[in-house]
């Protein structure tokens, strides 16, 4: 007696929903429905396909290698590790105008910043303008915490390796030298510049670092990275927030300046151009390569094949299953009342 009513007290309720009444709708799918809707699909992908590839094939990138690995190479006498304050020049042409507004990437390869080790080798909270870890770094930031007697900040070794070759543009004008703006503002995520980074509540900024040191390989302390312009110097300087941002593949590139300013804001004139590397970072140790890449964009991003070509596939393979549907439903059909 006493289960019989505890079952009538779990029992749910007598309603539509909960004893599943709803009214619903289950398609019967026949061949005249799935056949034409593959067709559709397939065509409307291989629509989107084709776009794709055009707009990406139309957008101009341009990749120049200048590790210095040939003996050849201007920067080849940069590539070694005892060569201090080096500069080297790449020349190149334009044949035709680079629309703009160009976008100006150093790349890397063979760079494997997705390492877990080396990923969580930071100290989020220093990095936020927490004082307290000014003097004591987390230990994730370990080997790079201290110098053995002063803390390191920023701590880590994402921070220690940043990347810190500097490039100066120039075009051919009349037979001198015009220097090309490099604009370096709005390069870096929001939320990073905004939110994720910031420094500390000092002023000047140089006196919340009193008793630090800078990280090993970095050739000036966080507080000069631009003296300038306060709004990008420290922790919320535009290059250290995008070499900060991991990249998940080992060839990878990274923003380093747009090119949208004066004369050429609607791109680079066809002519002659030099750049100047003032070459810092060493990667022939890991057998590393480095590359400039000047590249515009469309409503889509950057270049990217690989997406319409996806497309491409998957809509001719939607095509042709129709096609073998149809073959098979007028071979093996039956009869209507069966």
């Amino acid at each position: 007696m006493v289960k019989q009513e505890q079952e009538l007290a779990n029992r749910p309720d007598n309603t539509a929903f909960t004893q599943q009444r709803l009214p619903a709708w289950q398609p019967m799918l026949s061949a005249g429905i799935v056949i034409p809707g593959f067709v559709i699909i397939g065509l409307a992908f291989i629509g989107i396909g084709v776009a794709l590839f055009i707009t990406s094939k139309n957008i101009q990138v341009m990749e120049m290698d200048y590790t210095g690995f040939e003996p050849d190479s201007d920067c080849f006498k940069c590539s070694n590790p005892e060569e201090k304050n080096c500069v080297c020049q790449l020349d190149f042409n334009i044949s035709s105008r680079f629309e703009g507004p160009v976008f100006f990437y150093y790349g890397l390869s063979n760079y494997f910043q997705n390492y877990r080790r080396y990923g969580v080798s930071k100290d989020d909270a220093q990095l936020s303008g927490d004082l307290d870890n000014f003097k004591s770094p987390s230990d994730t930031c370990s080997p790079y915490d201290t110098d053995g007697i002063k803390p390191i900040v920023p701590c880590g070794s994402i921070a220690n390796s940043m990347f810190n070759d500097t490039f100066l543009l120039y075009r051919e004008v009349n037979g001198t030298n015009e220097l090309v703006p490099l604009d370096g503002k709005g390069i870096a995520w929001w939320t990073d510049y905004n939110v994720k980074y910031r420094n500390p509540n000092v002023t000047p900024l140089k006196e919340a670092f009193e008793g630090t040191v800078k990280p090993l390989f970095w050739p000036r302390p966080a507080y000069e990275l631009d003296t300038s312009d306060p709004n990008n110097n420290g922790f919320i300087n535009q290059d250290f927030l995008v070499w900060m941002r991991r990249a998940a593949l080992p060839d990878f590139r990274k923003l380093y300046r747009r090119i949208a300013q004066g004369d050429y804001a609607r791109g680079l004139p066809a002519g002659n151009y030099s750049l100047k590397i003032a070459y810092n970072y060493p990667v022939l140790s890991f057998q590393g390569r480095k590359k400039v890449v000047f590249s515009n964009v469309s409503w889509m991003g950057g270049r990217n094949d690989f997406l319409g070509i996806a497309y491409l596939v998957i809509g001719s393979m939607c095509v042709f299953m129709s096609i073998v549907m149809l073959i098979v439903y007028a071979k093996f059909k039956f009869p209507e009342e069966d």
